[in-house]
């Protein structure tokens, strides 16, 4: 009989991982640091982060969990801080995590790597196989279990983070991770004020706005949290519209799982055109628009 472990700190992603690895192995356990989804483990281990402590250090806890549960694949949502629990859990175990899984399948993980440049196929080496997974990499399967719970007790590491203050970030708009439609905005756009014809074309979608990095980090006209790509978002929407950005594959890696894709530049040799389905060369000001009152 073969176990899976996933690890996740989202009510979604604990759900698809679970699905994810109904279909792997024979029994799931699942360690929530968030509330469980309904019937998706067989056993969910709980674990509540005290006050001051870090989640980072939450893998001092889970060692002696992950020992005694000794599954063969364990699937971690990847997030920042669940990326530094698994890196710890593996370093521990003596193996490494397969990161930014796109696809899984009898034991080999395909992903890109070198920023979205190239793809590569890997297969573990040791009895235990961790995964960093993509969203929507198990949107097909389905979870089941009982959901048996067991609550962990909280262990510091020797060295612990402290915590001395947080500051919620306040998300805006649509959560792009689950949006069936992406309007992702790029280098073509040069103010706040130019963005709305972006805004409003994925009101009319019903969808969501995300951007390339020099929107996000380097003009600071959108929110961090919209960032699309290599180090950032992995999105995987119905339509995409790439409006106004070059197509890098630092970016593009990003997107690459969406189901179409519509690229919109003024520059008809923008690499993004050999990456969509359909193209449209003009000015994002005029052609959105155009679109937005196509749809009304």
């Amino acid at each position: 009989m073969t176990k899976a472990m996933v690890i996740a700190e989202h009510v979604d992603a604990a759900r698809e991982l679970c699905a994810g690895a109904r279909s792997l192995a024979d029994e799931v356990v699942l360690v929530a640091f968030c509330a469980a989804p309904d019937n998706c483990a067989d056993r969910v281990a709980a674990v509540e982060v005290p006050s001051g402590c870090a989640l980072d250090d939450a893998y001092a806890t889970l060692i002696p969990f992950l020992e005694e549960e000794g599954p063969e694949v364990v699937l971690v949502e990847p997030t920042k801080r669940m990326k530094s629990v698994a890196g710890r859990l593996a370093a521990y175990m003596g193996t490494a995590v397969i990161t930014d899984v796109a696809a899984l399948e009898d034991g080999v993980a395909r992903g890109m790597y070198y920023g979205g440049v190239g793809q590569r196929d890997q297969r573990p080496t040791t009895s235990c196989a961790m995964y960093t997974i993509q969203p929507g990499v198990f949107a097909e399967c389905v979870p089941s279990g009982e959901n048996q719970v067991v609550v962990l007790d909280w262990v510091a590491p020797a060295a612990a983070l402290k915590v001395l203050s947080t500051t919620p970030i306040e998300k805006k708009g649509v959560d792009l991770t689950k949006a069936d439609v992406v309007v992702a905005v790029g280098r073509g756009f040069g103010s706040a004020e130019e963005l709305q014809v972006a805004e409003d074309l994925a009101a009319s979608l019903g969808g969501g706005v995300g951007c390339t990095r020099p929107l996000a980090e380097g003009a600071d006209l959108m929110p961090a949290e919209t960032y699309i790509g290599v180090s950032g978002l992995v999105v995987a929407p119905k339509v995409y519209v790439a409006a106004g950005l070059s197509g890098q594959m630092q970016h593009m890696v990003g997107c690459a799982k969406s189901g179409l894709v519509v690229a919109v530049n003024k520059d008809k040799n923008a690499p993004v055109f050999k990456q969509c389905d359909y193209g449209l060369i003009g000015d994002v000001a005029t052609v959105l628009p155009a679109l937005t009152a196509a749809l009304s």
